[in-house]
């Protein structure tokens, strides 16, 4: 069995409060794109982990990895064997492990015809698992267990790029200015007309991480520099905690070409070009 764990892009990410247990309240638009890591499951004596593919350096292959407290979630002594093929950047704010774990979730719940573990269970393998494992575009609430499905996205493509540095959640969230921020505006019931209106509405959108981000990590202002200067790039914004950052194009061809201009340029950079998933 082969999986899909696409990236999660955060177009605005508002931190609109703290709980007394120290998580962050979030209000949040997230999408995913046509590009990520996968996994292939099979049937074991066993749970088994094995790791593979460009990004697999430096990602643990035991219960510090997501996928592995994923499969531990069903409650289930049951084992399978498990490769994870890794195309995404580690801690790079497009959800990653969260995805990984995701799809591990899919693809077990299948193999071992059972049915997905509740909320809890998938809020306690991390915030943005439960939005990973809708899989589709969502408005995400809370601490990440709130969510509801957006109203219809018109054609978007995505230009994903960071810069090989890795930004550390927790500094990030504890440099944050402010943690009592307004939410997201309101959107339009029937939903953007186009890609120009969507990213005129974002205009008016945050990503309160950001700016703490870019301060402990000055690469992602040059990201966000030229991303913003391509031609045909609508909208450029830092998505998650950071440091991977996304330009949104009108068109297919658009994006192509701006990833193309970026790794010729930059070729120490990662940059990946996907339509945004529906």
């Amino acid at each position: 069995m082969r999986v899909f764990a696409p990236a999660k892009v955060n177009l605005a990410l508002h931190v609109t409060g703290r709980r007394g247990d120290g998580y962050h309240l979030l209000d949040s638009l997230v999408v995913f794109a046509g590009v990520g890591d996968w996994l292939e499951l099979s049937p074991a004596r066993e749970l088994r982990l094995s790791l593979s593919g460009p990004r697999a350096a430096g990602v643990p292959a035991d219960r510090r990895n997501l996928v592995w407290r994923a499969a531990e979630a069903f409650g289930t002594e049951r084992g399978a064997a498990i490769l994870l093929e890794k195309h995404l950047p580690h801690a790079g704010g497009i959800g990653g492990g969260s995805a990984d774990a995701a799809a591990a979730l899919r693809g077990l719940a299948a193999l071992w015809d059972l049915p997905l573990p509740g909320m809890d269970e998938l809020l306690a393998i991390g915030a943005d698992v439960p939005v990973c494992a809708a899989g589709r575009p969502m408005r995400m609430r809370g601490i990440g267990e709130v969510l509801d499905p957006l109203p219809p996205l018109p054609p978007l493509w995505v230009v994903l790029v960071n810069a090989g540095v890795e930004v550390p959640t927790g500094p990030v969230f504890k440099a944050l200015d402010s943690t009592d921020n307004t939410g997201l505006p309101d959107m339009p019931a029937e939903g953007w007309a186009d890609a120009i209106s969507l990213a005129g509405w974002l205009g008016a959108t945050r990503n309160d991480l950001e700016a703490p981000a870019r301060v402990i990590v000055p690469a992602i202002g040059a990201v966000l520099s030229e991303l913003g200067a391509i031609n045909g790039c609508l909208f450029a914004r830092m998505s998650g905690s950071g440091g991977t950052c996304f330009g949104l194009f009108a068109e297919a061809k658009g994006a192509a070409l701006a990833a193309a201009d970026l790794r010729k340029t930059h070729p120490e950079w990662w940059v990946r070009d996907a339509k945004l998933l529906s």
